[in-house]
């Protein structure tokens, strides 16, 4: 997954104005309790801190790769 890629799908997902909220506000404890941001702009792949977000916000597998996506290969060594 790209990082363009996860900023389509937060606002599919949770709509422009929330999803861009959550990425600023909401801390994710199991990436060190960075934000969204914050996680992507210390390296953190765009994939890993999707699912862990989804995973943090009770979003199913059904729902969190949008209407017309494929979930994408897991990252390398992950």
């Amino acid at each position: 997954m790209r990082e363009r890629e996860f900023w389509q799908l937060l606002e599919e997902v949770f709509g422009r104005v929330y999803g861009r909220s959550l990425s600023k506000d909401q801390r994710l404890p199991k990436l060190g309790d960075m934000t969204v941001v914050e996680a992507l702009a210390a390296g953190e792949e765009p994939r890993v801190v999707w699912n862990v977000l989804c995973d943090q916000m009770d979003i199913p597998d059904s729902r969190r790769w949008g209407k017309d996506h494929n979930a994408p290969p897991l990252p390398a060594g992950r």
